[in-house]
């Protein structure tokens, strides 16, 4: 059982995500969106969705921190144990609270608000169930397990030599089996979480908006108010050989 959870599990999750993803893409590109629903409301969206995502951000540096750097690199840099963990326990709990707080009042926008519930699909209602309970068993695992005791729910000696063992294609399936009962739930919950990524709409997380970094200023003219006879010579691109008729704009 151990070799299945730990050995294999991952992989197919991984498998899924990746091939899922290609085939989102391929085949339901125009529904590759969060289907935004802020015409419909905007005073709950706009404490909800920051609350949500910032501190979302902070709960996947915190992963990533944890997970991907090994406890010698800090031991080196002559960050103590105790100063670790009271980091991880004070930035943990603080992102993990807001961003139940944040997908709280998302959930209760999209329940109470008839046009957003409307267009909430089934896939959408198991990513919540699911998103969910990664959030609460991450945020249990943060406070209770941590603040217990580091020797006893160290995950840095047990779920991050695992985690990286992954990578080399050798996974360390007795370090993960000796880890904790709630690192074990939290991270089967995670690989839930990540094999369902595709197919709701999580899967936007995929595409940066870089192109709006290079992309031309939009130019933006006043409509002529009067006066009939030459057209005064204004600075600004202006299209060539194109009237104003060709163009479509109303005199």
């Amino acid at each position: 059982m151990d070799v299945a959870l730990w050995g294999v599990l991952p992989y197919i999750g991984v498998v899924i995500l990746v091939f899922g993803t290609i085939w989102r893409y391929r085949y339901d590109k125009f529904g590759w969106t969060t289907r935004s629903s802020q015409l419909y409301e905007s005073r709950l969206l706009r404490i909800g969705s920051p609350l949500f995502h910032f501190g979302l951000l902070v709960v996947v540096v915190g992963h990533v921190v944890g997970l991907f750097i090994p406890e010698s690199w800090t031991e080196k840099l002559g960050v103590s144990d105790g100063f670790y963990h009271g980091n991880a326990l004070f930035w943990g709990s603080i992102a993990g609270i807001c961003t139940l707080v944040g997908i709280g009042i998302l959930i209760y926008r999209r329940r109470r608000t008839g046009p957003v519930f409307m267009a909430t699909t089934t896939n959408d209602k198991v990513m919540y169930v699911v998103l969910v309970g990664a959030l609460v068993l991450g945020l249990w695992t943060t406070v209770v397990a941590v603040a217990q005791g580091h020797d006893t729910a160290d995950y840095r000696e047990s779920v991050s030599p695992w985690f990286r063992s992954l990578f080399r294609l050798q996974p360390d399936v007795d370090a993960m089996a000796a880890a904790p009962y709630q690192f074990q739930v939290h991270t089967l919950v995670g690989l839930l979480l990540f094999a369902i990524w595709p197919f709701t709409r999580l899967v936007h997380a995929f595409t940066a908006p870089l192109h709006y970094l290079f992309r031309p200023y939009i130019v933006y003219r006043s409509r002529d108010t009067g006066a009939t006879g030459a057209r005064p010579v204004r600075p600004g691109w202006s299209p060539v050989g194109t009237t104003d008729r060709e163009r479509g704009v109303r005199r």
